[in-house]
């Protein structure tokens, strides 16, 4: 039979305590990994668990911009260098039909609600996602309006303009990605006035008139040409190298 072991009542408490305190340690985390330690309450960390995103939450434009993914002006020049120069191709079997819009992009929302409501300042939606009231400030023109339904959501590359320089070539699916693409500068809510006046012209025949909204216009129709691989005319190009030259830097 072994010895026993006398352990005195202060020494108990003591390894009881140490227990204690032990079991309220971190976990070992997945894997065999150790999970990291929890923040103080308070602290930047320990923030409440985020809210589900709404459609486009992620594509929200950078401070002075009001596009999404747009690119510095010599990120612009040397995306604008590295386009193929190419003639104005044709029209034949183009249809906006070929180019699916507005997409839905979940909680009802289509394409075109989420772009009111990332542009806007203070938009409130129906149970339709419908946008009923809210300010929107035109990047094209300097007009604020405060009815949705004056508002157009513009194709910054417009449908026809993606034809004619690459599109024609793409199938369905690429188009459709195309006309509704929330991560990239191609969609901008715009006065109907203005978004009208350009119709499907590229920079070399229609221009912003707000020319303070030049450096924008250049970057983002450079960058979305690049994205997908379209061409450039040599007037077009000519065009967006004097709208970059606006940029500050």
């Amino acid at each position: 039979m072994g010895r026993q072991i006398h352990v005195s009542g202060a020494v108990l408490v003591a390894l009881l305590l140490g227990a204690t305190t032990a079991g309220c340690s971190d976990p070992v985390g997945p894997g065999g990994g150790d999970a990291k330690a929890s923040a103080p309450a308070g602290s930047p960390s320990a923030a409440a668990p985020e809210s589900p995103k709404s459609p486009g939450d992620d594509a929200k434009p950078a401070g002075g911009d009001v596009l999404p993914g747009m690119v510095s002006a010599a990120v612009a020049r040397t995306q604008l260098a590295a386009l193929k120069v190419a003639p104005v191709g044709t029209m034949a079997g183009y249809s906006r039909d070929k180019f699916t819009h507005w997409a839905q992009q979940g909680n009802k929302c289509d394409t075109r609600e989420v772009v009111l409501k990332r542009d806007g300042a203070e938009v409130t939606q129906d149970a339709e996602c419908k946008a009923v009231s809210g300010n929107w400030k035109s990047l094209y023109d300097g007009a604020v309006v405060t009815e949705a339904g004056k508002m157009d959501i513009d194709h910054m590359v417009p449908l026809a303009e993606g034809w004619r320089s690459g599109a024609a070539g793409w199938d369905s699916a690429r188009r459709k990605a195309f006309a509704n693409d929330l991560a990239h500068p191609q969609l901008l809510a715009v006065t109907a006035a203005s978004n009208r006046s350009k119709g499907d012209q590229s920079p070399d025949l229609w221009q912003p008139p707000d020319k303070a909204s030049w450096c924008q216009y250049g970057r983002a129709w450079t960058t979305v040409k690049s994205t997908y691989g379209l061409t450039v005319t040599e007037p077009e190009k000519k065009m967006l190298t004097t709208m970059l030259d606006t940029c500050a830097s």
